[in-house]
C-alpha cells in the first residue's frame, strides 16, 4: 500500500481496462434528443408524458446474451465490419447492456388510431432507441433496440420480446429489402438468456418463451401518431417543431418549412406511401396491423408484427387473429387503409394549415398515385411493355377472379405464367388442360379443378398470349421481366416458423439459411427448390404458419 493509502495501478492495466474497442469509434450525432423537447421527468415509471416528443431511458441488462444473427449489409452500412460483429462486445452493446459513448437512449412519444378507433397516447413501449449514426456517406442511421426493457410508454406491457416474434421481425425486415420494398433494416438479433411470459394464442394459456432483442435502422422511425398525439392533446406548438425538425432532417429537398413546404411535405408522404402499397401487392405481403402508429412517414414498411404472405389468393385473407372478424386489415384492403391511415395525418397537420382544400388535393393524389403504379405493377407482372386500359383492365380483373375459384398460390402462379410459352398459336377450346400444364404447380388440390374452371382458365390464357403477342416480346425476354418482380423465395409463415422452432432449441442455422436464401429472393437457386414450393398441408392450421397474434 503506498502512503497515500492507494492500491498500485499499473500502466499495462490502466490501457486493458481502457481500450477502445472497434464500436467506439461510430460517429452519433443526435439531432432529435438534442433539436426536440425532451420529457422533464427521468424516472422509468408508466405515466402521460406532455409537451414532449422522448423520454431518456435506459435499456434492462440481459442476463446472458447471445448473437443470433446479424445481417451483414446492415453492418456495412454502419461503418461495421462482420468481424466486428462476430465479437462479444457487438453482443453487449446490441443487447443493451454496453453504452458507446454518443449513445443518447431514449423513447418516442406517439398515438394513434388502432383498428379505427383512436388509443391516444402509445409511444415506444418495448422499444429503445441508442442515438443516430452519421456513416461515412454523411447518411444518417437511427439504431434502436426493441425487447430491451420497459419505458414510460409500456402501459401495462413489460416492455421485452420473445425469441419467436424478433425471428420473424428480424427475417421479415431483410426479406422486404432484398424484394425491393421499402422497410425498416435489422441489424442483429440476440437472445438474452432471460424468460419471457406470453400468452401465443391469446387463449388463457401464457408459457415461458425465450427473451430476444433485435436492433433497428432506420433513416427514421417517425410515424403518423408522432404527429396525431400532439394534435389531440392541442399542442400545436410541439407539432410544429415536429414536423419542422422532420422536414429539416429527412425531406431537406423540400426547403424551409413554411406552409406551402408542408403540404408539399405531405404530398409526397402520400406519394411515398403509395408506392410502398404497390410494392406489398406485387408481392402478397399483408401487415396485418395497419394502425396510424405503425405507419412511416418515410413510406417504410414498419413494425413487422402479426404479418403474413398471401400464399392461397384470397384478397380477405388477413394473417391477424385479432383482426379476424372484421378483416380490416386483409390483403385487399390495404390501399383503402393507407387512404385512411393518410386523411388522419392530414387532419394532424390541419392545425399548421387551416387549409382543406390542398389537402383534400394531396389525398387525391395518393389515389392516382396508387392507381398508376398499380397498374404499371400490373404490367411488369405479366410481363407487358405498358398497362394499357382499353385491354389490360379486363385481363387484370379476369385473372383476380380466376385465382379465386381454386385454392392458387399467388406467388407460384406468377412466377410459372413466366413459362407458358406465347410464341405457338392458340390452341382450340379441347385443349384447355394443356394450356394449364405450366401452371399446375400453383394449385393446391388439383381434384378442384373444374371443367368450368379448366374452360374459363384456358380461356383467360389465350387472351393474355394475344396480349402479349401484341407487343412483340419474345419467350425470353418476356420471362427474364416476369421473374425480376415476381419473387421466386418470399418468407412463408410456415419457414418462418420452422427457423423459429429451432432457435427455441439453439440452433441457429435456418435462421441463417433463410438469410441467405433470401438475399437473392427472384434468382433461381440450385439445391434451394423446396423453399418455392407450396405451404405443406400440415402447415394449413399450425400455430405460428396461418395466422398469429400481436403476442410477442
Amino acid at each position: 500500500m503506498s502512503s497515500l493509502g492507494l492500491i498500485p495501478f499499473s500502466f499495462h492495466q490502466m490501457n486493458t481496462q481502457f481500450k477502445l474497442q472497434p464500436l467506439d469509434t461510430l460517429t452519433f450525432d443526435n439531432s432529435f434528443t438534442r433539436e426536440l423537447p425532451s420529457d422533464p421527468e427521468t424516472t422509468n415509471n408508466r405515466r402521460q408524458v406532455k409537451q414532449s416528443c422522448y423520454s431518456r431511458v435506459h435499456p434492462t441488462k440481459a442476463s446472458r446474451p447471445q448473437l443470433v444473427a446479424y445481417a451483414r449489409e446492415v453492418a456495412e452500412e454502419l461503418n461495421i465490419t462482420s468481424s466486428v460483429c462476430e465479437t462479444e462486445d457487438f453482443v453487449q452493446v446490441f443487447s443493451g447492456n454496453r453504452s458507446l459513448s454518443g449513445m443518447d437512449h431514449y423513447a418516442t412519444c406517439y398515438g394513434g388510431h388502432q383498428f379505427g378507433t383512436w388509443a391516444g397516447q402509445l409511444g415506444d413501449g418495448r422499444v429503445i432507441n441508442l442515438g443516430e449514426i452519421v456513416n461515412k456517406y454523411g447518411e444518417r442511421r437511427t439504431l434502436q433496440l426493441k425487447g430491451a426493457g420497459p419505458t414510460p410508454y409500456a402501459r401495462m406491457a413489460d416492455g421485452f420480446a420473445v425469441l419467436r416474434s424478433s425471428v420473424r421481425e428480424f427475417l421479415c425486415s431483410e426479406a422486404m429489402h432484398h424484394l425491393g420494398i421499402p422497410t425498416t433494416r435489422a441489424l442483429s438479433l440476440v437472445t438474452t438468456g432471460d424468460q419471457v411470459v406470453r400468452d401465443m394464442l391469446y387463449d388463457g394459456n401464457p408459457k415461458p418463451e425465450p427473451g430476444a432483442v433485435i436492433c433497428r435502422v432506420a433513416q427514421s422511425f417517425t410515424r403518423f401518431g408522432s404527429f396525431q398525439i400532439f394534435t389531440a392533446r392541442g399542442e400545436t406548438d410541439v407539432l410544429q417543431r415536429l414536423i419542422d425538425y422532420t422536414i429539416r432532417t429527412d425531406f431537406p429537398h423540400l426547403g424551409e418549412p413554411s406552409t406551402e413546404v408542408y403540404l408539399r411535405w405531405f404530398e409526397e408522404v402520400c406519394r411515398r406511401t403509395a408506392e410502398m402499397i404497390v410494392h406489398w401487392m406485387r408481392v402478397g405481403f399483408v401487415h396485418g396491423v395497419m394502425n396510424t402508429d405503425n405507419m412511416s412517414i418515410l413510406g417504410l414498411t414498419i413494425d413487422y408484427g402479426p404479418y403474413g404472405w398471401l400464399e392461397d389468393y384470397a384478397p380477405d385473407w388477413t394473417p391477424n387473429t385479432t383482426d379476424a372478424g372484421g378483416r380490416r386489415y386483409c390483403f385487399g384492403n390495404q390501399p383503402q387503409i393507407s387512404h385512411w391511415n393518410l386523411t388522419q395525418l392530414a387532419q394532424a397537420i390541419y392545425p399548421l394549415i387551416e387549409q382543406q382544400e390542398p389537402l383534400h388535393l394531396a389525398l387525391g393524389r395518393y389515389a392516382k398515385e396508387f392507381e398508376h403504379g398499380w397498374q404499371s405493377m400490373m404490367a411488369q407482372k405479366l410481363g407487358l411493355n405498358a398497362f394499357d386500359p382499353v385491354t389490360d383492365v379486363d385481363l387484370v380483373t379476369e385473372l383476380q377472379e380466376i385465382l379465386q375459384l381454386v385454392e392458387t398460390d399467388m406467388t407460384i402462379f406468377y412466377r410459372q405464367l413466366a413459362e407458358v410459352d406465347i410464341s405457338t398459336e392458340p390452341l382450340n377450346d379441347a385443349s384447355d388442360m394443356k394450356l394449364l400444364e405450366p401452371l399446375m404447380e400453383a394449385y393446391y388440390e388439383t381434384d378442384q379443378l373444374t371443367r368450368d374452371m379448366i374452360t374459363r382458365t384456358g380461356k383467360w390464357i389465350r387472351c393474355y398470349k394475344a396480349r402479349v403477342q401484341k407487343d412483340s416480346t419474345l419467350n425470353g425476354s418476356r420471362r427474364k421481366r416476369m421473374n425480376a418482380v415476381n419473387p421466386n423465395y418470399v418468407l412463408r409463415n410456415y419457414l418462418a416458423q420452422l427457423a423459429i422452432e429451432k432457435a427455441e432449441q439453439g440452433d441457429n442455422s435456418r435462421i441463417n439459411e433463410l438469410l441467405e436464401l433470401l438475399r437473392r429472393p427472384y434468382d433461381e437457386q440450385p439445391g434451394k427448390e423446396e423453399y418455392a414450393k407450396k405451404r405443406p398441408d400440415w402447415a394449413r392450421h399450425r400455430a405460428g404458419c396461418s395466422m398469429l397474434s400481436c403476442s410477442s
